[in-house]
């Protein structure tokens, strides 16, 4: 009986703790969102060809991504809450550096320092809301995920009401966001240290469970090679969008910046419904079901997406980007599962690669869409969740779905 009540308690004191990285996960996405946004005014305002953007992509994403795996390793070592207050510190510099940028090489560093401050939140709040889920993981993951959807679908938003208006100059303005995140930030991690302390006092009256046998190295290398491959099939679809949606809207469609934006805030957000439900779906009927209805049930949608018109192009990406999203949790979980203890390097790792890939992905069409065309790029981009169906080859896992 007391087991089950300090897991209640547990449980009641993560929420705050869940809710408040979600929110601080909004923030620091709506940030990073703003980068890909602008690139419709500074494209004019700098001379900018497609490739140049899309590197400007690259080197936002690869920073992202580079450090990620080496943060959550050491923080799963030692972990450090305020970690990602510093990493908010890196955000706010390039924030400003982006708003007062000189040169296209100012605008690269700018990104690169946004990159950095990413890399340095994402695996220790990914390792907080693991050990905050209350054994719910499928759903802790996707309220982080809704806050990160969210943020970076606010991104286009606020470029279209805001910095289109008033110039580049005006980025400086979400510093302020960048301090309020820094304040929420800092509550989070002393609230988690409670939940923690509680967490600790109930696995101590649990009694103790037969551990169940370790995989082999080869098959932990074999499965991760299938998941990260999987990863790549979405975040190349998905980043084709991000960076080059709204110029794929004016050249085809003719549509205006402002509407552009609009469109790809629509496409962003109805990412939110889709991590969340994923994640909580996932919970009830296992990773492996959720990760094949993300690619069987896209895959339609996308090919038909280059053939339609201006509504359907608008409902289709939603559409798309809700099944897309759903899988998100629940590779990440698979991969926490398949090597327990390490959830600061999986979380590093996998968000690092969806930044990283995607970077690699947007510089490589970019430099295609000069050559051929942004609508043909589209056109070759709706087979990219077909890869996904290299799912066939990954295991069932046999651990509980809420485990």
């Amino acid at each position: 009986m007391s087991s089950i009540a300090s897991t209640a308690i547990s449980h009641r004191a993560a929420m705050p703790v869940l809710i408040a990285l979600s929110a601080t996960h909004l923030l620091n996405d709506m940030m990073q969102s703003l980068i890909p946004a602008i690139y419709p005014i500074i494209k004019d305002s700098y001379h900018l060809d497609f490739g140049q953007i899309g590197l400007i992509t690259l080197t936002f994403q690869l920073t992202a991504s580079l450090f990620q795996p080496f943060v959550g390793h050491i923080t799963d070592q030692r972990p450090m809450r305020y970690a990602m207050v510093v990493g908010m510190g890196f955000t706010l510099v390039g924030l400003l550096g982006l708003a007062y940028a000189q040169s296209y090489g100012h605008l690269i560093a700018a990104a690169a320092c946004v990159g950095l401050g990413s890399s340095i939140f994402h695996p220790e709040a990914t390792r907080m809301a693991r050990n905050a889920s209350g054994g719910r993981q499928g759903f802790a993951q996707g309220l982080f995920q809704v806050g990160g959807q969210a943020g970076g679908a606010l991104g286009p938003l606020l470029a279209a009401f805001i910095i289109v208006p008033r110039g580049q100059t005006s980025l400086a303005w979400f510093s302020l966001a960048a301090l309020v995140a820094m304040a929420l930030m800092t509550w989070t991690a002393q609230r988690f240290a409670e939940v923690q302390r509680e967490a600790d006092k109930a696995h101590k009256t649990k009694p103790a469970t037969a551990s169940k046998p370790t995989p082999s190295r080869a098959h932990v290398a074999g499965v991760m090679a299938i998941l990260i491959i999987l990863l790549f099939s979405k975040n190349a679809y998905s980043q084709s969008f991000s960076t080059f949606y709204t110029f794929y809207l004016i050249d085809r469609f003719g549509v205006s910046v402002q509407s552009s934006q609009l469109m790809l805030f629509l496409f962003l957000v109805s990412s939110t419904i889709g991590a969340l439900a994923g994640g909580i779906i996932g919970d009830r009927i296992g990773r492996h079901r959720i990760i094949w209805f993300s690619i069987v049930g896209a895959l339609p949608f996308s090919l038909m997406l280059p053939f339609a018109d201006l509504f359907w192009t608008g409902a289709l990406t939603i559409i798309i980007n809700i099944i897309m999203a759903s899988a998100f949790a629940s590779i990440l979980i698979y991969a926490i599962d398949l090597m327990p203890g390490r959830t600061g390097l999986i979380g590093g790792l996998f968000y690092g690669l969806s930044f990283g890939l995607g970077g690699i992905a947007a510089a490589l069409l970019g430099e295609a869409a000069d050559q051929v065309g942004i609508d043909t790029v589209y056109r070759f981009c709706a087979f990219l969740p077909a890869i996904g169906l290299l799912a066939w080859f990954l295991p069932k896992s046999d651990l509980p779905a809420r485990a």
